[in-house]
């Protein structure tokens, strides 16, 4: 009896220690991962690393719900576009506005529980080119699934521009929207270094190299060249919004496609939204549209996962106090922008 007792206690003792080992092993092998991605960072660089993580590491993005839906009827995707659209690297992810946008839009395309995407613009518009992507991907977007936009307080300008890539587009009666228009902006300082003395001295290979320069009047081929840019930019832009909504080109051009500012009211009577209401009018639609009458709704939200940490890991090492609040926004001389003129100063 004794010897049977013995060999099942060494049994049992032998079982622990194999479940002991393998979680050692487990344990090892996520460590050797997260080393191995680490190297690769240091070899190849962030970028090749952070490709790696994206594919191996699977979404980037959590849900928030705002809305609870029946068991089984899907969900809407809540994607905000909000404030000043632009392309820099200014999150604390070491991301754009345009890189979390296109991230969420193509994790709702790629969710087959997502029926359709609300679009909760609250924003004046910004840079043409950043402006023109967020285009560009709703467009992607709303060939799968129905697209719908909400404005808030803001859907102006370049933020319109991209709208014109919904289905349905719901603004409230005291929105601040159109302001079709394109602007290029620089500063002349001339008179400033004529008081203190300083000259500007230029070499340059040909007459169009220093544009814009603020220590000189414009010429007039410059001005020509550059409304000419300006025009081209301006066109492309109303002919979006002219194919988007159904209107014609030239009677927007001497109407409402002047860079005037119109209300959500005097929107819906242009013809440039197609309802007035609220965000809940837009998940509404969005249920419609899809076929979803009982579908929930949800928000994305970004958290820190495995690719985020290494962006962190592969940023430069940098501490920012800030004392007080930042300089407001303004124009960047030489760059083209969807905007309100009053949001320059």
């Amino acid at each position: 009896m004794r010897r049977l007792v013995l060999r099942t206690g060494l049994g049992n003792l032998g079982s622990v220690k194999k479940s002991g080992c393998a979680l050692l092993a487990l344990f090892l092998a996520l460590c050797a991962s997260l080393f191995f991605n680490l190297i690769l960072m240091a070899l190849f660089g962030a970028t090749e690393a952070e490709s790696l993580a994206a594919r191996s590491f699977g979404p980037k993005l959590s849900e928030v719900v705002v809305q609870e839906g029946k068991s089984g009827a899907g969900k809407i995707a809540v994607i905000p576009l909000q404030g000043i659209i632009h392309n820099d690297t200014t999150t604390e992810w070491g991301t754009s506005m345009v890189d979390d946008i296109k991230d969420a839009l193509q994790t709702a395309l790629d969710d087959d529980e997502v029926k359709a995407i609300v679009l909760a613009v609250d924003s004046p518009g910004g840079e043409v080119t950043a402006s023109d992507i967020i285009y560009n991907e709703a467009t992607k977007a709303q060939k799968k699934k129905p697209v719908v936009v909400a404005m808030s307080s803001l859907g102006a300008s370049g933020a319109y521009y991209a709208a014109c890539a919904a289905d349905w587009i719901v603004a409230n009666p005291t929105t601040f929207t159109g302001s079709i228009g394109v602007i290029i902006q620089s500063l002349n300082y001339e008179g400033l270094f004529d008081k203190v003395g300083l000259d500007a001295v230029v070499f340059k290979s040909g007459k169009f190299k220093d544009m814009l320069s603020g220590s000189r009047p414009i010429t007039e081929d410059e001005r020509a060249y550059v409304e000419g840019m300006v025009k081209q930019v301006y066109e492309r832009f109303l002919g979006i919004v002219a194919f988007s909504r159904g209107l014609e080109a030239d009677k927007l051009r001497d109407t409402f496609a002047d860079g005037r500012i119109l209300t959500g009211q005097d929107a819906k009577e242009a013809g440039l939204v197609d309802q007035l209401g609220y965000i809940e009018d837009a998940y509404d639609k969005a249920r419609a549209l899809s076929d979803s009458p009982d579908a929930g709704v949800i928000r994305y939200h970004s958290g820190l996962n495995f690719q985020r940490l290494l962006r962190l890991l592969g940023a430069d090492s940098k501490v920012e106090v800030q004392l007080a609040p930042g300089p407001e926004f303004r124009l960047q001389p030489g760059r083209a922008y969807l905007l309100p003129e009053f949001y320059a100063w």
